[in-house]
């Protein structure tokens, strides 16, 4: 079998490929400005945004799966337009969906989120999110739709970058001590997701870490395993700032992560915390 993934150039995306090419997987990917290694993969350009673009790459790949890995952040026209795009021209053909969603679908109002909570969207790109989760399982009701949380890596990710943009007074701002989420290891979500992809499991699954902790934690987190001093960085609460979004949004993924056998560890575990 052949899996597409869709975003493949992404944080995201490149673990997926670099796992796929160490299990042998027959994969193909696609990029919106720059591919990736050309040895892991085979690379089309794709822009969701054009319809025919994407019948041409389902066309020419002819995939058995398809790992909606996008970020389109609140681009209604890439997040919402696009994913229910793909939604449409993967169920037509008959091609299993596995659509990664985001715990940015939630307010906050209830904290804790459990796989049949129902979204409820307080900015754009929770919105749009929400919506391409919507139409996937409206449209695709054989997809799988996995929703995450912070994805964390070993140095690459924004959230890393910034932490480290703070400590060395390169960056203005603060990291938030009252913002909760789950975070996750993107070896872990990205093994996670081909679980997914490689079963005929359906519906909707949770991926992400047990450990609740704010951005300001997950900072000190992140400066102690890279030998920052946590002192360096600022605090600060997103309560009393300007910027729109839930405070404290906690996915529970125990019932997936009985489903599952990719263990989705800790954050304080996989940041050498624990």
């Amino acid at each position: 079998m052949t899996v597409l993934i869709i975003g493949a150039s992404g944080f995201l995306g490149t673990e997926l490929v670099r796992q796929a090419r160490a299990a042998g997987q027959a994969t193909a990917a696609t990029f919106n400005s720059r591919p990736g290694d050309p040895a892991s993969a085979t690379w089309h350009p794709l822009d969701l945004r054009d319809a025919r673009r994407l019948d041409e790459v389902l066309d020419a790949v002819t995939p058995t799966a398809v790992i909606n890995a996008s970020s389109g952040d609140a681009d209604w026209a890439v997040t919402a337009d696009g994913s229910l795009r793909l939604t449409m021209a993967t169920a037509s053909r008959g091609i299993r969906l596995v659509h990664v969603s985001s715990d940015a679908i939630f307010s906050g109002a209830d904290v804790h989120y459990a796989e049949t909570a129902l979204p409820d969207p307080v900015t754009p790109y929770g919105a749009a999110k929400a919506a391409a989760e919507t139409a996937v399982r409206l449209f695709h009701p054989d997809a799988a739709v996995a929703r995450t949380s912070l994805i964390i890596g070993d140095g690459g990710s924004a959230h890393e970058r910034i932490v480290h943009e703070l400590a060395a007074s390169t960056r203005e701002g603060v990291l938030f001590t009252d913002d909760i989420r789950c975070p996750v290891h993107v070896a872990d979500l990205a093994a996670a997701l081909w679980e997914l992809a490689l079963s005929d499991a359906t519906g909707v699954f949770h991926l992400a870490g047990p450990d609740a902790v704010s951005r300001f934690t997950l900072g000190v987190l992140v400066a102690r395993r890279d030998g920052l001093a946590p002192a360096l960085l600022p605090a600060g609460r997103r309560a009393d700032s300007s910027l729109p979004g839930a405070l404290d949004v906690r996915l529970d993924s125990r019932v997936t992560q009985r489903q599952l056998s990719t263990r989705l560890r800790g954050v304080r575990e996989f940041l050498g915390n624990g």
